[in-house]
């Protein structure tokens, strides 16, 4: 079948986005799914700092990439061998589609699966090659899995966690990505306990969703820090029952909590931020780094912190999720007032206007857009 898609040919620094216009949409030609595989109707994909990534060259992608991997949709077709879902299903899109077979798989980690990384890594599906090519029938690559910023996608079975058909598009196109991410480096990853302290560096969708998972988590205090004025008021919204600028940060948080909090959470990706986190945890405290720096950047950071002051720096890589279990989970959660993670939602628009949602992104301004790629959200 043919569907429209947005497209990245080639990396760009040149902004404005919306007039240097680095991402163009194109019909492709998708190919039926194959064992293993589902055809979804995109309902509703939302733009994530990652994308952004992509486009700017800090993340190597093969090119050209049809973009997009965070979304919700509702299952059109499936191929031979899918018992995960069926026709008609309402699904989330998850970009790590793991195999359940490898040591990390077996081990509880599927987030860290080795074969969805080579795939996602080479532009391919965890069944197979790619399936979407260009007008001239040159290869188009799959974005970790998904290429959600369609009008239809062919994804791996495993990539899809079926959802409530209550939820709005909306709401649920944020679970697969922001939610799983942010609050999954709070619950599973730092496992925080009611009380304990937090604090959130960098409040975009990632952060302000670890702020969400530590509210409900019950940790106190929750302090928020970004030197965006707007996203610190946001924060306070959902639930941080503080929020400072970084460079008033390391001294609130001490005042606040008698010395440091107990976990600090990194969802920025920058190094320099990574060391004002170990800076602002107690002695014993744990960072946990949900960020992604840009390939080649080092952490240069007091070798003492660790031995002699007992701190820890984790790694999360998608939260540490558990998607089929975790996106139920934390649905409850959304339907019981405790993530209302549709604060975040910071505008819609149609898949045309990809490329101003990414100019707003990189202003700072967007926390969370929603693509309504085939017209399926109601205005």
């Amino acid at each position: 079948m043919r569907t429209r898609a947005a497209v990245l040919r080639g990396v760009s620094t040149a902004r404005p986005y919306g007039a240097t216009r680095p991402v163009e949409v194109e019909e492709l030609e998708l190919g039926a799914p194959r064992e293993g595989e589902a055809l979804v109707r995109i309902a509703a994909a939302s733009l994530c700092h990652s994308d952004l990534s992509v486009v700017n060259g800090d993340r190597v992608r093969p090119l050209p990439m049809a973009l997009g991997h965070e979304a919700v949709g509702v299952v059109a077709e499936t191929g031979p061998g899918v018992t995960r879902v069926a026709p008609g299903d309402h699904v989330a899109l998850v970009f790590v589609p793991s195999c359940g077979f490898c040591a990390d798989c077996a081990a509880g980690r599927p987030a860290l699966c080795g074969r969805a990384a080579a795939a996602n890594g080479s532009g391919a599906l965890l069944h197979g090659p790619s399936l979407l090519t260009d007008a001239s029938g040159a290869v188009v690559h799959h974005q970790l899995g998904v290429s959600a910023f369609a009008e239809h996608a062919v994804v791996a079975q495993e990539s899809l966690v079926p959802i409530p058909e209550d939820v709005p598009f909306t709401v649920a196109s944020l679970f697969g990505c922001a939610v799983l991410t942010g609050a999954g480096a709070v619950v599973n990853t730092a496992a925080v306990r009611p009380g304990q302290s937090v604090v959130v560096y960098g409040l975009g969708g990632v952060g302000l969703s670890a702020v969400l998972g530590a509210r409900a988590a019950g940790a106190y205090p929750v302090v928020a820090v970004d030197p965006v004025a707007e996203k610190r008021e946001l924060a306070l919204r959902l639930g941080a029952h503080h929020a400072f600028a970084p460079e008033e940060a390391v001294a609130a948080v001490r005042d606040l909590t008698g010395g440091g909090a107990e976990v600090a959470v990194e969802a920025v990706g920058s190094p320099r931020v990574m060391a004002d986190c170990l800076t602002a945890v107690a002695r014993g405290g744990r960072v946990v780094s949900v960020g992604l720096p840009a390939p080649g950047r080092t952490l240069e950071v007091p070798a003492l912190a660790f031995a002699g002051e007992g701190k820890s720096l984790i790694g999360s890589y998608m939260g540490d999720a558990v998607p089929r279990r975790d996106i139920p989970r934390f649905l409850d959660l959304w339907r019981a007032g405790l993530m209302p993670v549709e604060r975040m939602h910071t505008g819609t628009l149609p898949l045309a206007g990809i490329n101003k949602a990414l100019e707003e992104l990189a202003s700072g301004r967007a926390v969370r857009q929603v693509v309504d790629t085939s017209g399926m959200l109601v205005a």
